[in-house]
């Protein structure tokens, strides 16, 4: 008997045991999230445009990693890529440990800090596309909304958790504070999903006549969707690579704090309103996530004060956290469900570039016009995600 034929009452509880895999890597992708600019800005001695683009070098390597993980997925099946995606979350911890290490060297320490996040960004892509597709086949088509939204909530309900517990770390004492500890416990978690994933039976790839769908092909399916996501991932794209450097520059304790906020936020709102997309349609609940996106990065921009870049903080993870599944909904079922994977992995491509690209033009930002400008780009970036979302018509999620 197949994991997808096992008896179980509710979608929620299959999607549930599969969705732990991602949980892990994304506590992951969150430990170094409140140190890891701020080590090579401040430790290491480079620029802020050096500091994003180690940080958003993660997404260009998922970014690059989505074709291969989605056409895997779907010709052996999603288990072998879950699989592959904790054994390059565990070697880019290791590689953490050295360039926390090697940090008296910083063009060494560098080298093996951008090495460690391309195996992190090809973690995320296949851990991420996998589970989705494995819990798609669990829970049945049905309930594709189900699986793409616990997916979010476990990613950044993981990146809100691992982000504290690494600012915490980071502050041991030599030779165990900075990265290495950070290190050291990204090696230990996706160890355990290596240990627990050899209990879990792996699902068949669906059998078809047809020829799998040329990725290029899937683009252009997605291509509308997928603009729109990538105009509002640039906000969470600036949260996430420049928060910490933000609050570090004006002498503000509480980094950790405002990244937690956002990704506890983001889970409660997708927790309690990721059903208003079968209800009022994935387009109708674009729109407004990315309406309250702009307000939340605007608050940012226009009041430097704590208490706004929580606010801020708080509202652009609730803008953000519907937007994913809203569109993802219509573009994995796009192609069919013998292409889901390469649907998604399409689909996903677009949030990976765009928060890529953000951490390196958002620097560039920074340093020609400072963080409010960065700000209100990322807040406009929003509003036109919101126009392209209405050219989609109003169109029901499922």
């Amino acid at each position: 008997m197949t994991a997808e034929e096992t008896p179980v009452s509710s979608p929620t509880k299959r999607v549930l045991t599969v969705v732990l895999f991602n949980l892990l890597v994304y506590i992951v992708i969150g430990l170094p999230n409140a140190v890891l600019t701020i080590f090579v800005h401040h430790t290491l001695g480079y620029s802020t445009t050096i500091a994003g683009l180690a940080f958003s070098l993660q997404y260009l390597a998922t970014f690059a990693a989505r074709p291969s993980a989605g056409r895997l997925v779907d010709s052996i099946g999603p288990k072998p890529v879950v699989l592959g995606g904790l054994l390059t979350c565990l070697i880019s911890g290791l590689l953490m440990i050295g360039a926390g290490w090697s940090g008296e060297t910083p063009a060494v320490s560098l080298g093996i800090l951008l090495l460690s996040r391309l195996f992190l960004g090809w973690a995320e892509s296949w851990a991420a596309t996998g589970v989705i597709v494995w819990n798609i086949r669990r829970a049945g088509a049905e309930n594709t909304a189900i699986a793409i939204s616990w997916n979010g909530i476990c990613s950044y309900g993981g990146i809100a958790l691992g982000a504290p517990i690494g600012a915490k770390l980071s502050q041991l004492p030599h030779p165990y504070g900075g990265i290495v500890s950070v290190g050291i416990l990204s090696v230990i978690l996706p160890l355990f999903g290596l240990a627990l994933i050899g209990f879990y039976k792996g699902i068949k790839p669906l059998p078809s006549t047809e020829k799998p769908v040329p990725f290029t092909r899937a683009l252009r399916l997605v291509l509308p969707h997928g603009m729109a996501l990538a105009a509002g991932s640039i906000g969470f794209g600036a949260i996430s690579s420049f928060l910490a450097l933000y609050y570090a520059v004006l002498h503000w304790e509480g980094a950790a704090t405002a990244l937690s906020v956002f990704g506890i936020v983001f889970v409660v709102i997708r927790f309690f309103f990721a059903s208003q997309i079968a209800r009022r349609g994935g387009v109708f609940v674009a729109i407004v996530s990315l309406l309250i996106e702009a307000v939340g990065l605007a608050c940012l921009a226009i009041f430097p004060s704590q208490g706004a870049a929580l606010i801020g903080a708080a509202l652009t993870g609730a803008g953000f956290s519907l937007l994913f599944p809203a569109l993802g909904v219509l573009a994995v079922n796009s192609a069919g469900p013998q292409n889901r994977g390469a649907a998604l992995g399409a689909y996903s491509i677009f949030i990976d570039l765009a928060i890529a690209c953000s951490g390196l033009v958002l620097g560039q930002v920074i340093e020609f016009a400072g963080y409010k400008t960065m700000f209100g780009t990322t807040a406009v970036c929003c509003l036109v995600g919101v126009l392209i979302s209405r050219s989609l018509g109003r169109k029901p999620a499922v």
